[in-house]
């Protein structure tokens, strides 16, 4: 490895390892290690909830996955700031800041938990967060780790046992704030590192349009197999209905872009600041950080095919060697300068280490407040418990990304957000906005969303269900429906559907006793009075 490189790496690492101290000493509370104390500013609660959003999985996955489906993936960017952020902070961190507080909720199952007056909610939901993001985690751990083996010559399963120490670090000892601080730093070096790398590609491509234009008049060489499932070219959208419409539009551009309303280790963003005016003023950092993040890879991915083109006669995918997740980072060896290496090195590290460093906290929350703490009441040895959740998490995270597949960087966070927006999306929504919805309601939401998500990945889902392999051993068959389109509709498509109408339904058929009406009616009203006094 370069010196230089070698050097630049041990200054941030000694920078991680500072601001994890500095926020370690400032935490002095359960308060301070799962919400950073409620008292976070605008700036770093918007960085810290943008670089928790895009991680490998969006720069090296989803980037990838620009350079297989095309531009058509651009959706995506607009889904992820008119839904993730405007919808999200405006519509939904609002109230949730406000409820969070009044019902002094520290994490996501608190909420909702206290909200419905349901231990069980919160059991359930902190252990589905423990069992189910750990495929996500080691997602953005084999995104950088494959970053790191293509452009520096890492052994991969060197690469990702170092990136688990270092952010094992700072997140066991300095809980959330040590977390969101980090963040905000990484944010900054990603937000600059994304820039530089899209002006880059249109400077070697000769200029926007010629750019474009090129990748347009490249649509004879799309491969023969994904045109036969719908494809038209990577700078026009596929044919509607069709498999590679079905795949696109229902599990990359619905499934994150929609998904991310319920995310666990974002919703409890909202709980960190003081005021909806902290909010307000988040709206316009985050979305301008997301669209720079998430269009420049996008359009790299996809770009990347005019430049492979150009210099090696080949597509992306294949100058990749067939792996998906090595688009990205074969472009970055190949076209960029050393110098640039060294810098988009050090934005891919940010990326992973602040999305990585969010899922342990998350997982060590729930086994240490939302699992421990709500049976045992033992505040003594809440976080320490919570330590121990983190260090599993990570354990976890580091065995699954050793054992899963090429290629799945973009699929495990698809995974998650889609158990995710199934399982919670109804509930929170219901929890926010309507005073009417039962604890039974929210319990049979929660556990249709998450049985139907299941099943769907089983026994449905082509992609899953093949490589899981249960609905074979079982039915014989790879798939239960192969009629059209079942086996490519993305299992939140169904889910998020049956658990909204199962939430509804069961709310009408039951009734709050007049106690906890009283109480929601109360929660209600801090709620608007919050609100009002910004």
């Amino acid at each position: 490895m370069n010196y230089l490189l070698t050097i630049i790496i041990l200054i941030y690492i000694a920078m991680m390892v500072l601001v994890g101290y500095v926020a370690w000493k400032r935490t002095s509370s359960n308060e301070d290690y799962l919400v950073a104390g409620r008292k976070t500013s605008s700036f770093i609660m918007a960085l810290s909830y943008g670089a928790t959003f895009i991680s490998t999985a969006a720069i090296v996955g989803f980037g990838g996955l620009a350079g297989t489906n095309g531009l058509g993936i651009l959706w995506l960017v607009f889904l992820n700031i008119a839904v993730g952020i405007f919808i999200a902070f405006v519509f939904f961190g609002k109230p949730t800041r406000a409820i969070g507080k009044y019902l002094n909720a520290l994490t996501f199952p608190e909420f909702l938990s206290r909200r419905f007056n349901s231990k069980f909610i919160q059991y359930f939901s902190g252990l589905l967060i423990f069992c189910a993001m750990p495929v996500y985690a080691a997602s953005v751990l084999i995104g950088a780790a494959r970053f790191l083996e293509t452009t520096l010559s890492v052994e991969f399963q060197i690469a990702i046992i170092i990136l688990a120490i270092i952010i094992g670090f700072y997140v066991i000892f300095g809980g959330l704030k040590g977390v969101m601080y980090t963040d905000a730093l990484q944010g900054v070096i990603m937000f600059f590192g994304m820039l530089v790398l899209l002006i880059s590609i249109y400077w070697i491509l000769g200029g926007i349009t010629e750019a474009h234009t090129a990748l347009a008049n490249m649509a004879p060489l799309f491969p023969e197999t994904a045109k036969a499932t719908g494809a038209t070219g990577w700078t026009t959208f596929p044919k509607v209905g069709s498999v590679f419409w079905w795949n696109l539009v229902t599990s990359i551009i619905m499934g994150v872009g929609i998904g991310a309303i319920a995310q666990p280790q974002l919703a409890v963003r909202f709980m960190t600041v003081n005021s909806n005016r902290e909010l307000n003023r988040a709206v316009l950092i985050g979305g301008i950080f997301i669209f720079v993040a998430t269009f420049s890879a996008y359009v790299v991915g996809s770009l990347s095919n005019v430049y492979f083109y150009q210099t090696t006669g080949q597509i992306a995918v294949q100058a990749a060697g067939g792996n998906v997740d090595k688009i990205i980072p074969t472009f970055i060896s190949s076209a960029m300068p050393e110098w640039f290496t060294y810098v988009f090195t050090l934005t891919l590290l940010c990326a992973a280490m602040s999305t990585l460093s969010t899922q342990f906290h998350s997982q060590g929350s729930a086994i240490g407040h939302d699992l421990y703490a709500a049976r045992h009441n033992d505040k003594k040895d809440n976080i320490s418990v919570t330590r121990i959740g983190i260090l599993i998490g990570i354990i976890l995270a580091v065995v699954l990304a050793f054992i899963l597949p090429g290629g799945v960087v973009a699929q495990g966070t698809t995974i998650f957000f889609g158990i995710c927006a199934a399982a919670f999306m109804p509930v929170y929504i219901c929890a926010l906005f309507w005073k009417r919805t039962t604890r039974q309601g929210a319990i049979a939401g929660i556990l249709s969303g998450t049985i139907v998500s299941l099943f769907c990945l089983l026994f449905t889902h082509q992609k899953e269900a093949a490589g899981i392999g249960l609905c074979k051993l079982l039915t014989g068959q790879t798939v239960l429906f192969t009629a059209m389109p079942w086996p490519y509709v993305d299992p939140m498509v169904i889910a998020l559907p049956i658990s909204f109408i199962v939430t509804i339904v069961v709310t009408l058929l039951t009734q709050n006793t007049k106690e906890e009406q009283e109480e929601i009616e109360k929660m209600f009203d801090a709620k608007n009075v919050s609100g009002d006094a910004q």
